[in-house]
């Protein structure tokens, strides 16, 4: 079975306690998504690394892209640690994914304590490769191959695979607290997105459709029949543009506003959200 690997981006810079914190949310994050969108799967936490595993591949895939915090995903084939194991998984590998006349390179990586460095992993595994297809005429191109494969050690196990798909990265939806946002129009949309995907629970109150945000976030709270703002709020969001954010009273405000599309043009807000819209389709 295929083993979906994770990454994240800027939560790897925090300190450790952060980092675990954020790890830990961002691994609920990631099972609550599943759960949500049906995909039956198993989460675990690596070193830096999530990593799932699920009947459903394609399914999970369009599961966890949309969560906020994971940076790339990587569809993998596992095998074990020995040098051996690794070159022989890697030219099976290959065979389907290397055609006549192509260059190919390999980028291996090693966190662990194998007897062997990274660079002895894409030597070795390389070698392997081109043996199980030098009928093919083929050949190494370490600048511009035109199929790479990537290998990567990791304490007891090796994850081989031909691509990164990235995601939004960000930071886990919650993590950075608790912000309203006024949602009208689509700018209004756009900007209580880029607030989730830094890590803020939007509560939103507006007239606009807001269910592009729903499939980020299943439990998207609508306040438009409740007359106060919730105590736990840390600021205000405004879809506002340059030309009108003069126009707004700040005075009305008694905490923070924050206005995520302000260089934005009219133009770059709908490109985003059809990209958005098309992704969640």
């Amino acid at each position: 079975m295929p083993i979906v690997l994770i990454r994240y981006s800027e939560i790897g810079l925090k300190s450790t306690p952060v980092r675990t914190r954020f790890e830990n949310q961002l691994k609920g994050k990631i099972i609550s998504m599943l759960a949500s969108d049906h995909i039956e799967a198993l989460v675990k936490k690596g070193n830096a690394r999530f990593y799932v595993e699920s009947n459903d591949t394609d399914g999970a895939i369009r599961s966890l892209k949309k969560v906020f915090g994971i940076a790339s995903i990587s569809i993998t084939e596992v095998c074990g640690t020995r040098m051996d194991e690794i070159c022989s998984k890697a030219a099976e590998y290959s065979i389907s994914r290397i055609s006549e006349n192509q260059s190919f390179a390999v980028k291996a990586r090693r966190e662990g304590t194998q007897p062997y460095a990274s660079m002895d992993v894409g030597r070795e595994a390389g070698s392997a490769i081109y043996e199980a297809n030098k009928e093919k005429n083929i050949r190494v191109d370490l600048s511009k191959p035109d199929v790479k494969i990537y290998i990567e050690v990791r304490d007891n196990k090796t994850y081989i695979f031909d691509s990164y798909i990235q995601c939004h990265a960000g930071l886990p939806l919650g993590s950075q607290g608790n912000v309203m946002a006024e949602v009208n129009d689509d700018r209004g949309v756009l900007s209580a997105w880029l607030m989730m995907k830094r890590g803020c629970k939007v509560f939103i109150r507006g007239n606009a459709d807001v269910s592009l945000l729903k499939n980020y976030d299943s439990k998207l709270k609508i306040l438009n029949n409740r007359p106060n703002d919730p105590k736990s709020i840390l600021g205000f969001v405004k879809g506002t543009d340059i030309d009108t954010i003069r126009y707004i009273d700040t005075s009305e405000y008694d905490l923070p506003i924050f206005f995520p599309t302000i260089g934005m043009k009219d133009e770059d807000v709908k490109i985003y959200l059809d990209k958005l819209v098309a992704e969640c389709e």
